[in-house]
C-alpha cells in the first residue's frame, strides 16, 4: 500500500469505469449464490442484490450495492443509487439472515441514495433510518466493505456492521467533493481542494478509527489485478467468521456497540 497519493487521485480511482463492480467480484467471492427479489411491499430495486450463498462451505447472506458496467446496466440500477425498496429488500433479507443464523457481507459501492421525488414519497429517509436501527441489533455477524464509493446515507444504510473494511483506492464520506465544494465555497470547481478537507479516504478513515482494516490493492490497479483484491478479501472473510462465529449473542452486540460509541473518543 502507498499513500503518496492525493485524495482527489483516490477519488478518481474509485470513480475509474473499467474498476470491477459488485457484480462481478461475487461470483468469485462465493458459490452458488441465488438472488432474492422485492421488498414485499411496493417491489424490486437493482441498484442493491441480495441473497443467499456459500462461502468455503459456509452459509451467508450477501447484501451489495450494485452499479453497471454499461450506460444500460447503469440506467437499470440508477447507477447504484437505492430507492427505499432497495433498503427495505435488504432489511428483509438481513431478518432473514439472523432468523437462520447466517452471517451478513455486506459490499457497499455508492454515491448515495436516490435522491429523486419518487424516492423520497416511498419514504426514502425512513428507510435508511430502518436499516440503520435493524442492522445496529441483528444477532448474526456483518461484515462490510467500501469498494469503490461510501457516499452519505447511502452507504451508511449498510455501514453498521461488526467489521468495515474499506478497498485501499475506495471513498468513504457525507457527500461527494463537488457537492462539498458546492455547499462551501458556491464553487465545484473547487473539488480537489475540498476532497483533502474532507479526509474522505481509506487511509483517513483509518487514522480515525472509523474502519477496521484497509484492503490492499495491487500498483497496476484494482482492474488489472482483480485477483489479489479478491483474495485478500476472502481471507478477511475468512479470519473475521472465525472470530466472529462462535462469540456468544451478548458479546457479539457489545462489541458491535462499543465499537460505534468508540468511533471519535480518540480524535
Amino acid at each position: 500500500m502507498t499513500q503518496k497519493i492525493t485524495a482527489w487521485q483516490r477519488v478518481l480511482n474509485a470513480r475509474k469505469t473499467d474498476r470491477p463492480k459488485a457484480l462481478d467480484l461475487i461470483p468469485y467471492i462465493f458459490d452458488d449464490f441465488t438472488e432474492l427479489c422485492g421488498d414485499r411491499a411496493y417491489g424490486d430495486d437493482k441498484a442493491i442484490i441480495a441473497g443467499l450463498a456459500f462461502f468455503e462451505g459456509h452459509p451467508v447472506t450477501v447484501l451489495a450495492q450494485s452499479k453497471g458496467r454499461n450506460i444500460e446496466e447503469n440506467m437499470a440500477c440508477h447507477f447504484g443509487m437505492a430507492h427505499p425498496e432497495g433498503y427495505r429488500k435488504a432489511i428483509r433479507l438481513a431478518k432473514q439472515a439472523e432468523k437462520f443464523k447466517r452471517p451478513i457481507i455486506c459490499i457497499i459501492d455508492t454515491a448515495g441514495a436516490f435522491p429523486g421525488k419518487e424516492a423520497e414519497e416511498r419514504g426514502q429517509a425512513s428507510a435508511i433510518a430502518e436499516s440503520l436501527k435493524v442492522f445496529s441489533s441483528l444477532k448474526t455477524p456483518i461484515i462490510s466493505f467500501v469498494l469503490s464509493e461510501g457516499g452519505s446515507g447511502g452507504a451508511l444504510a449498510l455501514s453498521v456492521a461488526d467489521r468495515l473494511y474499506m478497498l485501499e483506492n475506495a471513498i468513504y464520506s457525507i457527500l461527494s467533493p463537488e457537492g462539498f465544494a458546492s455547499i462551501l465555497w458556491k464553487d465545484e470547481s473547487r473539488a480537489q481542494e475540498a476532497a483533502e478537507l474532507m479526509e474522505c479516504t481509506a487511509f483517513d478513515l483509518y487514522n480515525k478509527g472509523i474502519i477496521d482494516k484497509i484492503i490492499p490493492e495491487p500498483s497496476e490497479g484494482f482492474a488489472q489485478n482483480k485477483a489479489a483484491v479478491i483474495s485478500a478479501i476472502k481471507a478477511t472473510i475468512r479470519q473475521d467468521l472465525s472470530i466472529l462465529n462462535p462469540l456468544k449473542i451478548t458479546t457479539l452486540l457489545d462489541l458491535r456497540y462499543k465499537k460505534f460509541r468508540d468511533i471519535g473518543v480518540k480524535i
